[in-house]
């Protein structure tokens, strides 16, 4: 230090003594230091110039060495001094170099640590997701609304699959399969001849716009909503499956999510929400179907039915019983309350084709299904066997959907049009032809079986038996997925690619 007399042989000319550190340092020198920073410069303790001490010495004349009496002599002083100072700076260098690599290298060691912290938190976080998931099929937590648990056995690398034996359509099941179709087929006929009062007139639907679209259901970087439902009782709460692996269920009054229902390994591409109960079916490619308890947000039952991709999901209406189609050619028949599945039927007749969705008859007693290779079949329940098909599309049928008035079957496929069937007659009475290169993706009558929707490239609504086209709504920007009608049609909700729930209305 400059300041400091001890690294200086000479003696300063105003010497004063620093009470902090004991150095002696040029009054000069000293006072400018202090007023720029105020601390000694030896030790950094607070130092002030009132405080320093003044020494008191005789003058002294330090004669020149004997090697400095002349020029030469005075310039290899030089000459010394200065290979000093460039030595000094040199290792200075040196060692500012070696800081910054060892600085480099701490700096990298604390981000890859870093890396493994966040790595580690979220397959901690994914553990415990999985964990939750397990604990109420593994019996490890009580079940608060007291539905019956399936016994899986959980093992080191995960669940282990439910046998897949078929349990068999016992003759208990059959009369009950009976017994409730008897009971909707003369609901039905009373029904027949009535409109509801509350039904919304189609002068009504036409005057529909947009009350509301909701873009935070699902998540923004797997963007994408692929299924929707509503409850038949508290027509209030929607359900959506996404591209995001889940379900979510949402109030559109409060306009709160009640439940995200986490626990698939791939997308939901089908769901079902419990006409009666707070109950919730979905389907995913992953061969699962899952049921789950909303309040809890827990798998209550695991379904494993398929060995491929679960294509189609559809309730029996006595809301026990389950029918799901597959990539694996299979439709099956599954006990939602045990998990059992009852029975597995291939689709003899589909030359290796896909089966790619499925829909009961408001009955129950038979059912639809649709295949890769443009066939309509429909199925008897009870004989477990084709009773009819409905060929005329072409490419693979994405939606199919019975009226509640039990006589019309709407169908759609890759062919840019829907064809309407009299199961009376077994034959197609009307086609609704799109404009080229429009895709359907979902088919839904209404509850009393006076309006259809069709949601794919837009959204459309028709007036049946007339099948007048009443209202388009083109809100979406991406394409439309799903499509549901409020009770009595006093709302309409769509789902779409473009990870929004809208919802139109008067």
């Amino acid at each position: 230090m400059a300041l400091c007399c001890a690294i200086s042989n000479e003696v300063p000319e105003h010497p004063v003594i620093s009470p902090a550190s004991g150095a002696i340092f040029e009054r000069r020198l000293i006072e400018k230091y202090l007023s720029e920073n105020g601390v000694d410069p030896i030790n950094g303790k607070e130092l002030s110039a009132d405080m320093l001490i003044d020494v008191k010495t005789t003058p002294v004349v330090k004669p020149k060495p004997p090697s400095a009496t002349s020029i030469p002599a005075i310039l290899k002083t030089l000459q010394d001094e200065w290979d000093a100072v460039m030595l000094h700076s040199f290792t200075q260098r040196q060692q500012l170099q070696t800081a910054r690599q060892e600085l480099s290298h701490a700096l990298y060691q604390h981000d890859a640590a870093c890396r493994v912290i966040a790595r580690l938190t979220k397959e901690v976080t994914a553990a415990r997701e999985a964990l939750a998931t397990l604990k109420p099929q593994a019996g490890i937590t009580a079940n608060p609304a007291g539905i019956p648990q399936p016994a899986i056995a959980v093992e080191a690398g995960g669940i282990a699959n439910q046998p897949t034996e078929q349990a068999g359509m016992s003759a208990e099941v059959i009369q009950k399969l009976q017994d409730k179709a008897t009971v909707l087929t003369q609901e039905r006929k009373k029904r027949g001849r009535t409109v509801p009062e509350d039904l919304i007139s189609h002068d009504s639907i036409r005057t529909f716009h947009t009350l509301a679209s909701h873009p935070g259901l699902h998540s923004a970087s797997i963007p994408g909503i692929l299924s929707l439902d509503i409850h038949g009782a508290d027509t209030s709460k929607i359900l959506t499956g996404g591209n995001d692996r889940n379900a979510t269920v949402f109030n559109k009054d409060t306009e709160q999510v009640v439940a995200i229902l986490k626990g698939h390994t791939k997308k939901v591409t089908r769901v079902i929400y419990h006409p009666d109960e707070d109950l919730v079916i979905t389907a995913s490619p992953d061969t699962t179907i899952r049921v789950w308890n909303v309040p809890t947000s827990q798998t209550t039952q695991m379904l494993r039915a398929h060995e491929g991709a679960v294509t189609g999901l559809s309730l029996h209406p006595t809301g026990d019983y389950v029918l799901s189609t597959s990539t694996d050619q299979h439709w099956a028949f599954s006990d939602i309350r045990s998990g059992r599945l009852l029975t597995k039927v291939a689709d003899q007749g589909s030359s290796g084709s896909a089966l790619t969705t499925a829909q009961f008859h408001p009955d129950g007693l038979i059912f639809g299904t649709g295949t890769s290779d443009s066939q309509v079949k429909i199925w008897d329940l009870k004989e477990q066997s084709n009773v009819a098909n409905f060929p005329g599309h072409s490419g693979p049928i994405t939606a199919i959907s019975f009226s509640e008035n039990g006589y019309y079957l709407a169908t759609a496929a890759d062919d840019a049009c829907v064809k309407l069937w009299d199961l009376r007659k077994l034959k197609n009475f009307k086609t609704l032809q799109m404009d080229e290169g429009y895709e359907i993706r979902d088919l839904c009558f209404d509850q009393s079986g006076t309006y259809l929707a069709v949601a794919g490239t837009d959204v459309r609504v028709y007036l049946c038996k007339q099948w007048q086209e009443l209202k388009v709504f083109n809100d979406h920007t991406a394409m439309a997925t799903g499509v549901r009608f409020g009770r009595h049609a006093q709302y309409i909700a769509s789902t779409s690619m473009d990870r929004t729930l809208k919802l139109y209305g008067l």
